[in-house]
């Protein structure tokens, strides 16, 4: 479980850059909190998962799974944002809480449910 999680890890950093630098790009323009995030996460978001089925979970990277995978983490980069908006939070709140949340449940998520190995 440690080994998955570190390729998990490793994969995120770069996910993370690349929602960030999305983010930051999106966010300079006057694009809304959440509407950054949802759009950073979908750039980032097939990086993510094709990495993560190919090296982390060595995966078949399937139509059903990009989709509950890009739905689930999507609803949460959509959450994270509106309710930043509703705060009026600084954005780097809202890049750092996605960035941890989604390393956390989108790994439980990804291991248990999205690339399960079923016995």
């Amino acid at each position: 479980m440690i080994k998955l999680f570190s390729r998990f890890f490793s994969v995120g950093i770069i996910n993370t850059l690349i929602h960030w630098g999305v983010f930051a790009a999106l966010y300079a323009q006057n694009m809304p909190q959440w509407l950054a995030n949802l759009v950073a996460f979908a750039v980032a978001v097939t990086f993510s998962f094709f990495a993560n089925a190919r090296w982390t979970f060595k995966a078949e990277a399937t139509p059903t799974r990009y989709i509950i995978f890009v739905c689930f983490m999507g609803t949460m980069a959509a959450g994270i944002g509106g309710l930043a908006d509703h705060m009026q939070s600084n954005p780097i709140i809202t890049l750092t809480s996605f960035s941890v949340l989604s390393l956390i449940l989108g790994f439980i998520y990804s291991n248990f449910i999205v690339f399960r190995v079923k016995n």
